[in-house]
């Protein structure tokens, strides 16, 4: 695996560390800025949807543009929206900078993506995936509870200022080593031959199973701390334990996609959905034991993970009609459900059902996308 794609997924660290690092500066930034918590929590949705707006418009506008230079671009563009965001006292302010931030982390993950799939031989997609989603992992494991602890000693600024700071060797990382060739002068497809890769049952089929895999992922991770606290009764000061504990599951699935999804897809993808389906009831179960819910927080962010980035992987090889837009549909897709997944879960809890509900949510999502994949037997794209 080329070393740029490790550095690569060192900008989605930062990027991945950017969009979730808010579910715990919330209240701080709340009041400081003399804002209510609803109001607060509208930067998370602003930050969702800027994702999926800007995964396909931002790998759109970008097309004519060397691959390195849309990374550049792009990089420095995050970055200005984190240190603008880091100084203003304006929520107004605040909220644009997160949807700027959006923008150019989905049009990056994007970009980055095809990047990576053409620094690779034509069947090792899955792993030139997995290793880009290796950053977002990572964020989950250190980039979130790093980014609380600096907001409880010096403030929700500070956060800003250190993923601006993990930006910063990033974007030199890109100028020293992705290759400039590899936009060889071959001439690309126009733009509507790559959007009428939308029309290929594979790729919709990988893009919907995707996103509802990952809306299940992200409607239970989103609840596990008022879970851990409120259902099972330990101290808050378990959540990050927690939250590291889905943070490795979430490295070691994709890891073990890296190295399975290319050549094993099916069976991967067969055993990992099954289990998925079993795994949220269980957790559902047994969420008053505190053992029960430090292990499935592992296990089901490893199977999360790993059936996750398989899909996406297999969404980059049904969509070799778009080599430019590829990595946005996909990107897309996976936010698509990021955004989804938690609005889902919150509507039981709303409505007085507890804590618990968000795990029933996510085994219906991951149910509901077994059924579309019986239902819907497209042999998945083979490695071209």
């Amino acid at each position: 695996m080329p070393f740029a794609i490790h550095l690569l997924g060192l900008a989605v660290f930062a990027m991945g560390t950017s969009e979730f690092m808010l579910f715990g500066l919330t209240p701080d930034l709340a009041r400081d800025l003399d804002v209510s918590i609803p109001t607060a929590t509208t930067l998370t949705s602003a930050f969702a949807v800027g994702m999926i707006v800007g995964a396909p418009l931002m790998a759109l506008l970008s097309r004519a543009w060397p691959r390195r230079r849309a990374l550049l671009v792009l990089l420095a563009a995050f970055l200005l929206a984190h240190v603008v965001g880091a100084v203003t006292s304006s929520f107004a302010v605040l909220l644009a900078t997160r949807v700027l931030g959006a923008l150019a982390n989905a049009g990056f993950l994007a970009v980055a993506l095809t990047t990576a799939i053409a620094m690779v031989p034509a069947d090792a997609k899955g792993r030139a995936t997995s290793a880009l989603l290796g950053g977002v992992t990572v964020a989950c494991v250190a980039g979130v509870p790093g980014g609380a602890l600096l907001a409880q000693l010096w403030g929700w600024r500070a956060a800003f200022w250190a993923v601006a700071l993990l930006t910063v060797p990033a974007f030199a990382a890109i100028v020293r080593s992705v290759p400039a060739g590899l936009d060889d002068g071959t001439p690309r497809p126009s733009a509507r031959f790559e959007l009428a890769a939308l029309r290929d049952p594979r790729l919709q089929r990988a893009l919907l199973l995707g996103a509802l895999v990952n809306g299940a992922t992200f409607c239970a991770f989103s609840y596990l701390a008022p879970l851990l606290t409120d259902v099972t009764g330990l101290a808050a000061s378990w959540v990050p334990v927690l939250l590291a504990l889905f943070g490795l599951g979430s490295f070691a699935g994709v890891t073990l996609a890296g190295r399975y999804a290319d050549a094993h897809a099916t069976r991967l993808l067969t055993v990992g959905s099954l289990a998925l389906c079993a795994g949220w009831p269980l957790f559902a179960l047994t969420a008053t034991h505190a053992p029960a819910v430090l292990a499935f927080a592992f296990v089901q962010g490893a199977l999360s993970f790993a059936v996750g980035s398989t899909l996406i992987s297999r969404a980059l090889y049904a969509a070799t009609q778009a080599p430019t837009l590829a990595g946005g549909y996909a990107t897309a897709a996976f936010n698509v459900g990021g955004a989804l997944g938690p609005w889902l879960g919150g509507v039981p809890v709303a409505a007085g059902a507890g804590f618990v509900a968000p795990l029933w949510v996510s085994a219906g999502l991951v149910a509901l996308a077994v059924a579309v994949a019986g239902l819907w037997p497209t042999r998945v794209a083979p490695p071209s």
